[in-house]
């Protein structure tokens, strides 16, 4: 199976509602266009903050947990399908024409099983997907191809 982008969501403001993208602009130091923290004043981006990316099976995988999470619910940047995210950090990749280096795993927190549903964040431990940092320039498309 081809790993690809099955979603994308920017936020412009911290707890403001994710809008679905088709595509999105991936700035280096700062993070995806129309995203919070890629509207930060103060200039460059912690890395671990451009961009997070979550896999679609992990988010169908919390249905056994009694859990039906929309990937929108996730408050991830891009959803993606047919990649182990978790193998990728420390390592470089390429989402479409854009290149990320994976930072570190993006852990569940309680804010977000507060907006969705009680034992999240035990049912996505170690599978809320990664945070990355973006290298180079570029448009991430819905459909991009992800490659190692």
């Amino acid at each position: 199976m081809t790993s690809k982008v099955l979603y994308i969501y920017t936020k412009p403001t911290a707890g403001a509602d994710v809008q679905a993208r088709d595509s999105v602009l991936a700035i280096p130091g700062r993070g995806l266009q129309g995203d919070r923290y890629a509207q930060n004043p103060e200039g460059s981006t912690s890395p671990d903050q451009q961009v997070t990316l979550i896999e679609i099976e992990n988010i169908e995988g919390v249905k056994q947990h009694g859990i039906h999470l929309h990937p929108s619910q996730t408050r991830r940047n891009i959803v993606t399908q047919g990649i182990a995210l978790n193998e990728l950090v420390d390592a470089e990749f390429l989402v479409g024409e854009v290149r990320l280096r994976g930072v570190r795993l993006c852990e569940p927190c309680a804010y977000l099983e507060g907006l969705t549903a009680k034992g999240l964040v035990k049912a996505l431990v170690h599978k809320a997907g990664l945070r990355a940092q973006i290298l180079n320039e570029g448009t991430i498309t819905v459909g991009d191809e992800i490659r190692v």
